[in-house]
């Protein structure tokens, strides 16, 4: 089965009729997606009560992949909150524990930053997560090219299938190291998680800009792109059970529309976006002319 969703749920406004409130929005969102990423557990781990209350607000078939707090994929700047990695790593557990409850825990996605290469330490240290996240379904996104250059891309899939991750296939800009490219291959047989960055290559290194937020996922997928993805995601398909796309090229809320577009061209059930046309304002009654 193929399933598509989109990173975060609050600012995707073609989903929300206007003035929707903040905290109908996952309720809406859920009828139109069946699976969601959860984006602000990598700011700050997430309280159970409101784990649980996402759980609750969304319909029983629908699951979510949890992003890993920033602090466990080596992104942090600034002082730690916790104390200790054992703390950070049982209190990012906890906090998933609502949502496994519930069944609705499809993954936690480990995403490494563009610094993290490929070499000894840094294999050891996935040794070392995915033992502490024992029990857990794990999915990991590299953003360091040198896991995917010639005689190592055979070697990082077969170690994430000797470890048990599940393999987060991308599609984003080609913008030298600090990127990877398109690796169509699954390392799970139950699942593969499919990232949808866009291809705004100007804006892909832009973290230490003042608007990078609304440049580097600034990107619409046309009608050829997606058409070429159906073929990865048939052919992953045949890997895993099911295949899960996420749509995160929303910096100028293009996300929606190509998740969409891609159901469609799946043959997947889709619901129509409501019309958020502001009605026009009545006019008054004609004011006599006294003087």
């Amino acid at each position: 089965m193929i399933r598509i969703g989109l990173t975060g749920w609050g600012d995707q406004e073609d989903l929300y009729p206007n003035r929707t409130k903040a905290k109908d929005k996952l309720r809406l969102y859920g009828q139109y997606f069946t699976t969601v990423e959860v984006d602000s557990s990598f700011y700050a781990v997430q309280p159970r009560d409101r784990m649980a209350r996402w759980a609750a607000e969304t319909p029983e078939s629908f699951s979510f992949i949890i992003k890993a707090y920033q602090g466990m994929t080596g992104h942090l700047r600034g002082k730690p909150y916790f104390t200790s990695t054992s703390e950070m790593y049982k209190a990012f557990r906890e906090s998933l524990e609502p949502v496994m409850e519930a069944g609705k825990m499809q993954a936690a996605l480990f995403q490494y930053p563009p610094w993290f290469e490929c070499n000894r330490d840094n294999v050891n240290e996935l040794r070392e997560v995915k033992m502490r996240m024992e029990g857990t379904p794990c999915a990991l996104e590299f953003r360091h090219r040198s896991w995917y250059e010639e005689g190592m891309r055979e070697r990082t899939l077969a170690f994430l299938k000797e470890q048990g991750w599940i393999h987060s296939v991308c599609d984003e800009p080609q913008a030298g190291l600090g990127s990877i490219p398109i690796v169509p291959e699954a390392t799970d047989a139950e699942m593969t998680l499919v990232r949808m960055h866009g291809r705004n290559v100007s804006g892909w290194h832009q973290n230490g800009a003042p608007n990078w937020r609304e440049t580097r996922y600034l990107y619409r997928y046309n009608q050829e792109e997606l058409l070429e993805w159906k073929g990865y995601l048939e052919q992953l398909q045949e890997q895993s059970k099911d295949v899960y796309v996420i749509f995160n090229n929303n910096s100028g809320g293009d996300a929606a529309a190509n998740a969409q577009m891609m159901m469609e061209l799946l043959e997947l059930p889709v619901k129509p976006f409501p019309d958020r046309t502001e009605p026009e304002e009545e006019e008054g009654p004609e004011q006599l002319e006294l003087f």
